[in-house]
């Protein structure tokens, strides 16, 4: 209903990511386990592949980084020229580039809905608005009051999200970690131009900032969706300036480490927010990629929003972040590519429960 509904429909490779953190461990099988499920159940998807663009010489030796990245990630890629690089995405400006053939798309909406299947077949239940208000221990499992109820179970396994944090909050598990809610927004191209572009193109990623920064994907329906830009949200659900929440609004005041990140990169964030209001300014950075762009083969797309949590240094949590307290287990840290990562991770959490 929110995140997973409202993401970018990638596979991801797993290239960015530190090795031996658990985003890349996850990310690299969970692409492969993804792949397999929706062969499995005939769900829409397609290993298409990506480039990820240098577009001058300033970019190389980043890109090269990331090549080798990719080599102690257990990632297949390969640098390509400009010429390769013309032959995959004509479209496309850039000096070099790093070629990702297993990264993909899928429609995790439909992955949503055979989960679902599978969870009612077994005999399970899903409820949606039924905000978490209490939990409490009890003999042998957990009593969770939800506005639609009482639910017991013999464990706990809160997946919340956006609202993840406040879940844990309620068992004492939320080991200092807070979500910051980032809104990402996206464009579309019109269909008379989404032949600009053949599967995914990326930029090169600027370390300093926690963000990949705005890039261009092929949806599992075929359109071409541009973004997204990363700017503060005003809401836990925030998807557009006007959805503002005094309750987030009094968090983001008093959230000394957002103070800090915002000094870090006020710089970046502001050029985020300037591409939030201004069309003509995400077009030029889209631009930098594809050239042939224009504003007028733009319009609005559905936003999202990034749950990204903070750790208790004023640090964005780089790693995906589980805690457990009692009878309960919390996914405290699941942005991108959590969608991609989400079966393992389903795996990696019952191993610790059954341990």
């Amino acid at each position: 209903m929110h995140q997973t509904g409202r993401n970018s429909g990638v596979l991801h490779s797993g290239i960015y990511y530190r090795p031996g953190s658990s985003k890349a461990g996850l990310a690299v099988a969970g692409r492969s386990s993804m792949v397999e499920f929706c062969r499995e159940r005939d769900i829409a998807h397609e290993v298409c592949g990506k480039v990820i663009v240098a577009v001058d010489s300033s970019e190389q030796e980043r890109l090269a980084v990331l090549a080798e990245r990719a080599v102690l990630n257990g990632v297949k890629a390969e640098l390509i020229d400009a010429r390769r690089l013309t032959e995959l995405e004509p479209h496309c400006a850039g000096v070099e580039a790093l070629h990702i053939p297993e990264t993909g798309i899928a429609d995790y909406g439909a992955v949503c809905a055979a989960l679902i299947a599978e969870i009612e077949s077994a005999g399970g239940e899903v409820r949606t608005t039924a905000a978490v208000v209490a939990l409490s221990e009890q003999s042998g499992g957990m009593r969770i009051t939800t506005t639609a109820g009482d639910v017991e179970a013999s464990w706990l396994v809160n997946c919340a999200g956006l609202r993840c944090d406040q879940v844990a909050e309620l068992a004492g598990a939320a080991g200092g970690f807070r979500i910051v809610p980032f809104r990402g927004e996206y464009y579309e191209l019109v269909a008379e131009r989404a032949h600009l572009v053949n599967n995914l193109i990326y930029p090169v990623p600027d370390p300093s900032f926690p963000f990949l920064g705005v890039h261009l994907t092929r949806m599992i329906d075929g359109t071409i969706h541009a973004g997204p830009n990363a700017v503060l949200a005003l809401a836990r659900e925030g998807y557009g300036w006007s959805d503002i929440s005094r309750a987030q609004l009094r968090e983001h005041v008093t959230n000394r480490g957002l103070w800090r990140l915002a000094r870090r990169h006020w710089r970046a964030g502001a050029g985020e927010v300037w591409r939030s209001l201004n069309p003509a300014a995400f077009t030029r950075a889209l631009q930098r990629l594809v050239p042939a762009i224009e504003p007028k083969d733009l319009v609005r797309s559905e936003a999202g929003v990034r749950a990204q949590a903070m750790d208790a240094n004023g640090e964005l949590a780089d790693d995906f972040a589980v805690t457990t307290a009692g009878r309960s287990t919390h996914v405290l840290n699941a942005p991108s590519p959590a969608a991609t990562s989400s079966l393992e991770i389903a795996k990696m959490i019952v191993s610790r429960i059954d341990a």
